[in-house]
């Protein structure tokens, strides 16, 4: 053989191996192909599992929205917290998300739903109250739950609702906050006030009883008025299952005694004591509250308030057009705590309509409000038929005041108005966030009214 005969054998068996492996290769793929067809034919069958569908619910200050209406068969939700907020989702007798902060997503896993309607709420105390409250509608057709236009409300019914929340008001609960706390006067001339921290009973509106976090027993608690160059001595008893402090909000006071455990000193345990010392430098609106676990303490009602010295009044004043007059001195000074969340809930001065407390003057009277935000969102305050004239702003006077129909007041800050009583009636004072103020069962939470009489 000759090495060109040689070399045509060689490639004569090398052709007839790739064929014999491609046609290996035909008939894998032909397997392959036969297994998905298989499996094709499974999913199509009548006893198969229907796809999981995947439906976005979003959770606002105060309102739950998203894809509220699914097919049955297994169901997640994909919920994000939009709001400002913590919220939570619960669905009822199903399965629940953590507390979820602004803009933080968890999914749900609901199982294999059947045709029905699933109410879902958020279990943080006061906010299923102020809105939040949805249903999710599984099957074919249906409303999308609560937040519709309201075509399949029972209108007559939710007008009664409405026209009946009025009625109570003001309504008697137990417990009265933001009173004047009297001091001991010690043979120095020091003013000495006693506060005892502890979780005690409080009823937010008729029936509602919660376990308040309280400064002598009371949301808020107690005012504490003092004058400029007062010598004051706090002597704070712990008693509640968690350490505290107290931080004066507004007070120029000694770093020491600023109330920023462990800062500024050490935690005051349950069953301790704590000296807070200070002398009072300059006029403020000020409030008191505590700092360690404040996102559960305060919320919960652990705040009060504090006023130093007498801030100077715009009288004399022309504020767009608007003469104030000269050596003006009010005929009532008004103090409004305002909250929105944990067991207190959305309320003022830790009450919620209608157990707020009403206003009532004459025509001619000039009122001084103090507007105290503790609370975790920004509440827009609006005073029906009284221009408000904002005239200091965390206890600093403005050099120019202002007019204004609605007071933005963001948490930790306060607002100082002045308004003049101008036309008798019963004239409402609320939150403009209108969830703030009304639910489906009537008015509610930050609402109270002022009563002119004639004069």
């Amino acid at each position: 053989m000759t090495p060109r005969n040689t070399h045509a054998g060689e490639s004569g068996t090398r052709v007839f191996d790739r064929l014999l492996i491609l046609v290996g290769l035909i008939g894998l793929a032909a397997m392959v192909l036969a297994i998905f067809a298989a499996v094709r034919s499974a999913d199509a069958s009548p006893g198969t599992t229907t796809p999981t569908q995947t439906a976005r619910v979003e959770l606002s200050d105060f309102a739950i929205r998203g894809d509220l209406q699914v097919n049955a068969g297994p169901v997640v939700l994909e919920v994000t917290n939009i709001g400002a907020i913590p919220h939570n989702l619960v669905v009822e007798t199903g399965p629940r998300t953590r507390d979820l902060n602004n803009m933080e997503t968890e999914r749900l896993d609901l199982g294999d739903m059947s045709a029905g309607e699933y109410t879902m709420f958020c279990d943080i105390p006061g906010h299923r109250e102020a809105g939040m409250e949805a249903a999710l509608v599984v099957g074919e057709g249906g409303s999308s739950g609560g937040h519709d236009h309201g075509a399949d409300a029972d209108w007559p019914t939710l007008d009664q609702k409405m026209l009946d929340s009025f009625a109570p008001f003001p309504a008697a609960t137990e417990g009265l906050g933001n009173q004047l706390l009297e001091p001991a006067i010690l043979p120095d001339g020091t003013k000495e006030y006693h506060i005892t921290v502890a979780i005690t009973p409080w009823e937010v509106e008729p029936g509602k009883i919660v376990d308040a976090w309280t400064y002598n027993g009371t949301v808020p608690g107690p005012h504490i008025r003092v004058d400029v160059g007062d010598r004051v001595r706090v002597v704070v008893d712990n008693q509640l299952p968690a350490a505290t402090d107290i931080h004066w909000h507004g007070i120029l006071v000694p770093n020491a005694m600023d109330g920023v455990a462990p800062l500024t000193q050490d935690p005051i345990r349950p069953g301790e004591t704590f000296v807070y010392e200070f002398t009072i430098r300059e006029p403020g609106i000020a409030m008191y509250h505590a700092h360690l676990h404040g996102q559960v303490a305060i919320p919960n009602g652990l705040f009060g308030t504090i006023i130093a010295g007498d801030l100077p009044l715009p009288g004399g004043m022309t504020v767009s057009g608007k003469q104030i007059p000269s050596n003006l001195v009010p005929d009532q000074e008004i103090i409004m705590v305002l909250n929105d969340a944990g067991v207190i809930g959305l309320s003022l001065n830790g009450k919620s309509f209608p157990a707020t407390e009403p206003y009532v003057g004459k025509v001619g009277d000039w009122v001084v409000a103090h507007y105290y935000n503790e609370g975790l969102l920004v509440h827009p305050m609006h005073q029906h038929q009284f221009p408000q004239l904002v005239f200091a702003k965390d206890g600093i006077g403005l050099d120019q005041p202002y007019w204004a129909d609605v007071v933005n007041v963001a948490p930790g800050e306060r607002y100082s108005v002045l308004f003049n009583l101008t036309d008798p009636g019963v004239w409402v004072w609320h939150c403009h966030i209108l969830n703030h103020a009304e639910r489906a069962d009537g008015m509610f939470g930050m609402v109270t009214a002022f009563i002119v009489e004639e004069n």
